[in-house]
């Protein structure tokens, strides 16, 4: 059947948080609507709210949980297996052209089994749909995604994406993989949040060769190796020991000393921060580098409590700009490689309006 509103794709377990933050975001721009999930399906979907005005209104960008964000247009429940291309067709009639395809399952573990369907229709769909004129012969960016979400073998969700407004990642999430040498798997976490929480001009301008950051609570060196392998010279912060291979890129220096104590020399380009500490307390510190002109750009991360976390992010981000002191370019996402937390971009903007 035709439906109207948003699926997003979240991180299993974190629906409810995505979900009041729909619900709240939707409210504010003036959507009423209702949040529709389940514990660790990986999706929410919200109704009744007309799905056009209100994926204009919520760029994904600005979405915190959500690591897809998508128009819904159809529940297709019941398909027969020996023919799912025809309630496609169905839905689609009278909607125009698609610039691409994509076939995927949320990233959940019950939705998992479901990726050989997901790859075998697909390769199905796509000649089906250019036969009949709803997909371009090529892929084409100035028109819109169109993508099949299996929830079960007889059930999909049909939705589309503006290439502009959504990750063009199937299921939201980039595929990266960690080098043999980098000190830990966090690595990832800010080469996602780096690919993800700017833009390529930001990456291209805000992070050159000879810039200096400082990494604070920095062992054993991930998050230092990911920039000095940007040949950005890193004051490594941390009384703990640095891995070898953090050592070896030779522009990293290690500072044993308390990250929450340590003052630069000197105001650095950049400072990034992935210490396991209250959340309020991470805010506040990070506050204090902007407003003392410590740096000028900034990743960290904010480790979540267990509950009432959407309200807790409200908190940790409004105490951050507050203390701050000083208008920034705020952007928070749960990444892929996040776990019981969300990274946060933060960004000078006379800074950064002088790069780009």
């Amino acid at each position: 059947m035709t439906a109207d509103g948003l699926l997003c794709y979240c991180r299993p377990g974190f629906e409810p948080e995505l979900a009041a933050e729909l619900s709240e975001r939707a409210a504010e721009a003036g959507f009423p609507g209702y949040a529709r999930t389940e514990r660790n399906s990986g999706y929410v979907q919200f109704l009744g709210a007309e799905g056009l005005g209100l994926t204009q209104a919520l760029p994904l960008h600005t979405l915190i949980f959500a690591r897809q964000k998508l128009r819904l247009i159809a529940d297709l429940t019941g398909m027969d297996p020996k023919d799912r291309i025809a309630p496609i067709f169905d839905a689609l009639a009278g909607g125009g052209r698609y610039g691409d395809l994509l076939v995927e399952h949320p990233d959940s573990d019950e939705a998992k089994p479901l990726a050989g369907l997901a790859r075998a229709f697909g390769n199905a769909l796509r000649p089906a749909l250019r036969q009949r004129g709803l997909l371009t012969a090529k892929e084409d960016p100035r028109l819109p995604r169109l993508h099949v979400c299996f929830l079960d073998g007889d059930h999909a969700l049909l939705a589309a994406g503006d290439v502009r407004d959504s990750s063009p990642w199937p299921s939201g999430v980039p595929r990266l993989r960690q080098s043999s040498e980098a000190p830990s798997r966090s690595a990832l976490k800010l080469e996602e949040a780096l690919l993800t929480l700017l833009t390529p001009d930001e990456r291209e301008r805000l992070i050159k060769p000879g810039m200096n950051a400082a990494d604070l609570g920095a062992a054993p060196g991930g998050w230092s190796w990911v920039l000095a392998r940007q040949h950005i010279r890193v004051l490594a912060i941390d009384n703990g020991p640095l891995a070898e291979s953090a050592l070896a890129t030779g522009i990293i220096e290690h500072i044993r000393a308390d990250g929450f104590l340590w003052t630069p020399p000197k105001p650095m380009d950049w400072m990034v921060c992935d210490m396991v500490e209250s959340p309020r307390r991470v805010a506040t510190r990070m506050a204090e580098w902007f407003a003392n002109d410590g740096c000028q750009h900034s990743v960290f991360n904010l480790k979540l409590p267990m509950k009432k976390r959407w309200d807790e992010t409200r908190m940790c981000l409004d105490l951050f700009e507050r203390k701050a002191g000083k208008p920034l370019v705020i952007r928070a996402k749960q990444l892929y490689h996040d776990r019981e937390e969300i990274t946060v971009f933060a960004t000078n903007p006379e800074a950064r309006a002088r790069a780009l």
